[in-house]
């Protein structure tokens, strides 16, 4: 009888754990980017990507290659971050770039962006 009441408080205390470590699931979130807007010309190097924090995201991977990701020439940037925005200095060329959101159980999509950098 006491092997039984030791499971069962033993699965009791699992069922209860689990539901304090629960993970919210972003991967149907949308991530919306705030800068560089789609397809933007630009003739500043320093470029300040940023886009809206997703509730629930411990991080974001960012990003970026040349001239696209389908087929690439150089991946620029690939990083990890906590934060909502990123500078870089990119050279004149084509640029693609996408971020995601994500936790310590689900990723949303990429959300992938063109950009150019004129002299």
């Amino acid at each position: 009888m006491l092997k039984k009441v030791a499971v069962v408080l033993v699965l009791l205390c699992l069922y209860t754990c689990e539901e304090i470590i629960a993970v919210e699931d972003i991967s149907e979130m949308d991530l919306t980017i705030l800068a560089p807007t789609n397809n933007a010309t630009l003739d500043n190097t320093a470029i300040n990507f940023s886009w809206q924090p997703i509730e629930f995201a411990d991080s974001y991977q960012l990003q970026i290659a040349t001239p696209n990701f389908e087929t690439p020439l150089q991946f620029v940037e690939d990083t990890l971050l906590t934060g909502s925005s990123f500078t870089k200095s990119l050279l004149s060329n084509e640029y693609q770039w996408r971020v995601r959101a994500i936790n310590s159980a689900y990723e949303t999509a990429y959300t992938t962006q063109n950009l150019s950098i004129e002299d």
